[in-house]
C-alpha cells in the first residue's frame, strides 16, 4: 500500500528531478539559441522615468555615475541583497542626468560582458524584469547618443532577456514577480513597436493574472492589502505607458484599475490609515496618494464590507474587523490567522490593534507574526485557528477556515459587526462567534465572544487578546475588575463580566521587519459547556 509519506517522497523526487533537468536545459546551447532569436528592431518608444515614481524611492540627492567604481563593479563580493539591488539596475533612477552617458553605457557593456549568457543568479526572473524596465526607462543615459554597435548590442540584450521572461513566466509562482515580468514584456513590446509578439504575449499574460488572482469585487484573492496596492501601482504604470506611447489602452486594463482603485479607496483612502490584517504593516500610501493626484486618478467607494473586511467609521472612530474566510493555499503566503480580529482607532490613534506583520521569510518572527495569538481575537489551547506547512522558503496554509453568519449594521447611533468561523471545529469541536457593538453617543464598545460546542467531553482553555499600541499605558484597578488604558490624551476603561482579566507582554510588528515591545489585555477561562458567552466592554472615560 502506498501511504502519504511515500507520495510525499515521490513528489519531492519528481520535482527535484524536474528542477535538475530544467537547470541543465537553461545552461545548454539549445536554450541560448532559443532566447537569442531577436530582431533588428529600433528602440522607438522612450518611456518617461517619472511614470515609475510610485514604485521607485527617489532620493533627494542624485548621484553621478562617476561616483561608482564602474570598472570593478561586477567583480566585487557582496551580500545577496546588494547583489540583487545592483543587478536589477533600479539604482539607475538615482543617477543625475548630468552623469556621463558614455560611462553609464560602459556599465551596461561590462554587465553584458559578464552575463551575456543565462545564469541563474543575474538572470533570476524578477531581477531580469526590473533590469529591462530600468534600462528602457533611463534611455537618456543608457541609449541616447550611443554608437551603432552599442545600440545593436542593447536592443539584442533587451529582447534576449524578454525572451527569457516569456520562457519562464509560466513557472513563476509569485504573482507579484509575474506582474513585474509581464510589465517588462509589455514595455518591450511598446518600445520596439514593430515586434508585436512581445505586446500580444504580455497582454495575454496580464489577462491571465487578472482572471486568476483578482476576485469579482476587484480585491486580490490573497486578501493581502499590500498586494492590492502593488497591483494597482503596476496596472497604472502599464496604462501610462500605453497612453504615453500613443497606443490604444485595452478596456480591461481600465476596468481592472477602476476595481482595484475602488478597493484601495475602501481599505485606505476612506480611513487614511493602515489596518493590520493579512500581511499589512505601516505603509507609504500617502506618497502613492500624491502620485495618483498628479496623474489624475480619483477613486471612491462607499461600501462597509469588501474583500472580507468590514470597516465602519465616523469623524472620530474607526472600527475594522476581518470577516473573511482564509484564501486558498496558492494565495496564502502572507496570510495571517486572525479571523474575526478587530482594530479600533480613536482620533487616528490605535486603541486596539493587531500586531502587524514581519515580512522577512528568513526570520522566525515571520511565522510568529502569522499566529492567532498576535491578533485581537480568541485563541483555543494556544493553537492558531489555521494550520500551516513550510514550502521551500514560504509558510503556506495547510488547513484554512470559513467565516459565516456575517452581519453588519451601520446606523447613526448604533454599529454592529458579527460573524463566526470554524477554524477550531476539527481539532476542538468548537465554533467561535463574535459580535461587536458600538454606541457612538456613549463612546462605548460591547463585545460578545461565543464558544459553541456540540459535544464537550473535556475542558478547553481559551484566551481572548486585545493588543495595544506600544505607547499605550495600562493599569489594573484595585478591584481587579477593570483595566485603564491611557492613549496619549485619552482615557479608556476595559472590563469583563465574571472572568479574569490580566495584562501581558507581546511584540509589535507595525514597522517593516522590525519589532517593539507592547502589551495586551487578555481574558482567560476554561470551557466545558455547549455554549459560553464572554461579554466585555471598552468605554471612553469623560
Amino acid at each position: 500500500m502506498i501511504n502519504a509519506n511515500s507520495l510525499g517522497f515521490f513528489g519531492q523526487f519528481y520535482f527535484g528531478l524536474k528542477n535538475n533537468i530544467k537547470k541543465i536545459y537553461q545552461n545548454s546551447n539549445f536554450y541560448e539559441k532559443k532566447i537569442s532569436r531577436t530582431f533588428d528592431n529600433n528602440f522607438q518608444y522612450k518611456p518617461s522615468p517619472h511614470l515609475l515614481s510610485s514604485i521607485i524611492k527617489y532620493q533627494n540627492k542624485k548621484y553621478r555615475i562617476e561616483d561608482f567604481a564602474v570598472e570593478s563593479i561586477w567583480q566585487n563580493k557582496m551580500s545577496t541583497k546588494d547583489y540583487e539591488k545592483l543587478n536589477n539596475f533600479f539604482w539607475f533612477f538615482s543617477l543625475d542626468l548630468k552623469s556621463s552617458k558614455e560611462t553609464t553605457q560602459s556599465v551596461i557593456k561590462n554587465w553584458v560582458k559578464e552575463n551575456n549568457k543565462y545564469n541563474k543568479h543575474s538572470w533570476e526572473f524578477d531581477l531580469t524584469a526590473k533590469r529591462i524596465i530600468a534600462w528602457l526607462s533611463n534611455h537618456q543615459l543608457t541609449y541616447q547618443d550611443s554608437d551603432k554597435e552599442y545600440r545593436l548590442m542593447f536592443d539584442h540584450m533587451i529582447q534576449k532577456q524578454t525572451n527569457h521572461l516569456l520562457s519562464e513566466v509560466g513557472s513563476s509562482n509569485a504573482f507579484e514577480n509575474k506582474l513585474i515580468g509581464c510589465s517588462a514584456i509589455i514595455l518591450t513590446g511598446l518600445a520596439y513597436k514593430s515586434e508585436k509578439n512581445y505586446l500580444e504575449s504580455g497582454l495575454g499574460i496580464l489577462k491571465n493574472i487578472i482572471k486568476s488572482s483578482i476576485d469579482n469585487q476587484g480585491f486580490t484573492k490573497s486578501r493581502n492589502i499590500k498586494q492590492l496596492v502593488f497591483y494597482l501601482k503596476y496596472f497604472i504604470i502599464i496604462r501610462e505607458w500605453f497612453k504615453e506611447s500613443q497606443n490604444v489602452i485595452p478596456e480591461y486594463i481600465d476596468e481592472t484599475i477602476f476595481h482595484l482603485g475602488s478597493s484601495y479607496a475602501f481599505i485606505w483612502k476612506n480611513i487614511g490609515t493602515d489596518v493590520f490584517f493579512n500581511g499589512n504593516y505601516h505603509s507609504e500610501n500617502k506618497d502613492f496618494d500624491q502620485y495618483l493626484k498628479r496623474f489624475g486618478y480619483t477613486f471612491k467607494n462607499d461600501v462597509n464590507e469588501l474583500g472580507g473586511y468590514a470597516i465602519l467609521k465616523d469623524k472620530k472612530i474607526i472600527l475594522a474587523m476581518d470577516v473573511g474566510s482564509s484564501p486558498s493555499k496558492n494565495f496564502s503566503v502572507d496570510y495571517q490567522y486572525g479571523a474575526l480580529s478587530f482594530e479600533i482607532f480613536s482620533n487616528q490613534k490605535r486603541l486596539i490593534t493587531n500586531t502587524g506583520y514581519f515580512s522577512n521569510k528568513n526570520n522566525k518572527l515571520n511565522k510568529l507574526s502569522k499566529s492567532t495569538a498576535l491578533h485581537s481575537t480568541l485563541i483555543v489551547e494556544d493553537f492558531s485557528s489555521c494550520s500551516s506547512k513550510k514550502n521551500n522558503n514560504n509558510i503556506l496554509l495547510e488547513k484554512g477556515l470559513k467565516v459565516s453568519k456575517k452581519n453588519i449594521i451601520y446606523e447613526k447611533n448604533y454599529w454592529k459587526i458579527s460573524g463566526s468561523h470554524n477554524g477550531y471545529l476539527q481539532k476542538f469541536g468548537t465554533i467561535h462567534e463574535r459580535e461587536l457593538e458600538f454606541y457612538p453617543e456613549q463612546n462605548k464598545f460591547v463585545g460578545y465572544d461565543k464558544i459553541l460546542r456540540k459535544n464537550p467531553t473535556k475542558e478547553i482553555k481559551f484566551d481572548i487578546r486585545f493588543h495595544l499600541y506600544p505607547n499605550s499605558k495600562v493599569m489594573k484597578t484595585q478591584d481587579n475588575k477593570s483595566i485603564l488604558i491611557e492613549l496619549e490624551d485619552e482615557g479608556w476603561r476595559f472590563s469583563c463580566d465574571k472572568l479574569d482579566i490580566n495584562i501581558d507582554n507581546s511584540l509589535y510588528f507595525g514597522n517593516k521587519n522590525s519589532y517593539k515591545d507592547n502589551q495586551n489585555i487578555f481574558i482567560s477561562g476554561m470551557n466545558k459547556e455547549n455554549e459560553q458567552i464572554i461579554k466585555w466592554e471598552i468605554i471612553k472615560l469623560q
